[in-house]
């Protein structure tokens, strides 16, 4: 194998990490990502990771599981293969030194929202964290990886090839020096994370800003599913610029949430506190906007407190910042943004529309997670479908690919053009989509604030005025954003339902003709 070869990672979450690992012993990996290389959705995770470890658990009923959230929307071929990899997956990362919380010799299983068995490994609540810390140490260690900190891709470069339009690398934009240049590459993966700053309120990261499904639209490719956002129902109220979340875990360990004036808010559910996030999101919601409080409780005054300290001590910590004890009162909670259900459409080895870009996590959409995603199996996707990248990027190495084309640039109408003095401010654009949202494209939705919506944000992007007073990346990411507001919107329009994330009040019920996915085309 000649060292010539390359291979782009853009998004340095669960996914690159362990995507670039598996591909070090095979080519040059540059890896670049926009901020430091711990700053992604994978480092905030606290949950875990779902996977069938309990010799009293089964393959099929954590595929029953996750089928049943997905609201008749998650593809079977893919969640069975998602379940029948994921342990696998699981004792790699062992291997790869993360230290899972344990119960003497074997891993502490927990339990969360819609799962019928303990099975959720964790690294006390900061599991993401654990990940990331045991992956960035691995990479720093490979001499094959480079990392590009600080440096954001703007467009992805194409070309027409034998099979279509491909992918030759990407436009890299070094945000401390203030220029962009051209890296060519042998094959080019998004593992960019989500949009969640679309939203006012989020769990996500400054850097969610939709960079790289907004890239690959802009290249030609097909997404999918983008009217599934999953809103985690517990954030820490108030909810600052990115809100701090409490975990599911903190319910499967037998909190409850409770109304503003301490009647219980899920008792009528049969799964109670533990129905999934889509009616535990859309319950608070409805029941902030009856009584016009402006959040709700989530009491975990039942968790021995020692427990709670030795189980949470991070959202311990995280409320006792804020002025909040959990192990004494009832803390505030409302929705905030949290994942994306869909994204740039893939099939089962992580190809995207467009030859020789691949995509994986938040940022793909593998058919997984259907209208609504079960707690815990983000981070499983994205070691078990990062895994089937690796593997069939490696085989097309293998067999020699074509050198990138010489004349590959960005599709026209990419953002490359608005590059100049750095700045990393992305003005009140980014304010204006994430009130829109929230407000006409959230929990809760109607066909007037859709096409309402649909209409200003159509608008903001045709207006070169909207984004005036941004330079350099934070144009980029302005401009990302909006074009990522816009196509949520777009595909929530066309769902003329009600199904798991998506609700639609003049649409309330689910109609079987509506069981297909929402695909988009450039």
């Amino acid at each position: 194998m000649s060292p010539a070869h390359r291979v782009i990672v853009i998004g340095s979450g669960v996914a690159g990490l362990s995507f670039a690992l598996k591909l070090a012993e095979r080519a040059e990996v540059l890896l670049v990502t926009k901020k430091h290389r711990a700053e992604s959705n994978t480092n905030y995770a606290q949950g875990g990771i779902a996977a069938v470890l309990d010799p009293e658990d089964s393959t099929a009923e954590h595929v029953r599981d996750t089928l049943e959230a997905g609201a008749g929307l998650g593809h079977v071929d893919a969640v069975e293969r998602l379940v029948r990899e994921g342990p696998q997956r699981v004792r790699e990362l062992l291997e790869w030194g993360v230290e899972f919380s344990r119960t003497g010799a074997r891993l502490h299983l927990g339990r969360e929202g819609g799962h019928s068995h303990r099975r959720i490994v964790h690294a006390l609540d900061r599991t993401g964290r654990a990940i990331e810390s045991a992956l960035l140490e691995a990479v720093a260690e490979h001499p094959s990886i480079e990392v590009l900190e600080d440096h954001l891709a703007v467009d992805l470069l194409v070309s027409e090839g034998a099979r279509g339009r491909r992918c030759d690398g990407c436009v890299v934009y070094d945000r401390t020096a203030g220029h962009a240049r051209p890296v060519g590459a042998h094959y080019t993966l998004l593992a960019t994370g989500g949009f969640g700053r679309i939203y006012r309120h989020t769990t996500n990261p400054a850097i969610a800003t939709g960079d790289g499904l907004a890239m690959a639209w802009r290249a030609g490719a097909r997404v999918a599913n983008l009217e599934f956002v999953q809103f985690h129902p517990t954030a820490l109220y108030p909810a600052e610029d990115r809100a701090v979340l409490i975990s599911e875990a903190l319910r499967g360990e037998g909190a409850e949430l409770l109304a503003i004036d301490g009647r219980p808010l899920m008792e009528a559910h049969p799964q109670g506190s533990l129905a999934t996030r889509d009616v535990v999101a859309r319950t608070i919601d409805l029941e902030l906007k009856r009584t016009g409080a402006p959040h709700a409780l989530l009491d975990a005054t039942g968790i021995p407190p020692e427990e709670l300290e030795r189980r949470f001590p991070n959202i311990v910590a995280e409320c006792a910042a804020r002025g909040f004890d959990p192990r004494a009162v009832p803390v505030p909670v409302v929705p905030a943004a949290h994942y994306a259900c869909g994204g740039v459409a893939t099939d089962a080895d992580g190809r995207t529309s467009i030859d020789r870009l691949f995509a994986v996590g938040e940022v793909a959409f593998t058919g997984v997670h259907g209208a609504n995603r079960l707690a815990s199996n983000s981070l499983l996707e994205a070691v078990v479908y990062s895994h089937r990248a690796a593997l069939a990027v490696a085989d097309g190495l293998a067999r020699g690919p074509d050198e990138p084309a010489a004349d590959a640039a960005p599709a026209p109408g990419t953002a490359s053009d608005v590059l100049g003095t750095d700045d990393e401010d992305r003005g009140a654009i980014e304010g204006l989509v994430r009130g829109l949202m929230w407000e006409d494209v959230g929990i809760v939705r109607t066909d007037e604030r859709l096409a309402r919506a649909t209409r200003t944000l159509e608008a903001w992007r045709d207006d070169p005025e909207a984004l005036g007073g941004l330079s350099g990346s934070g144009r980029v990411e302005a401009r990302n954003l909006l074009l990522a507001a816009t196509l949520v919107a777009r595909c929530a329009r066309s769902r003329k339902e009600s199904r798991g994330l998506h609700h639609n009040l003049d649409h309330p019920e689910t109609d079987p003709a509506c069981r297909h996915d929402t695909v988009l085309s450039p």
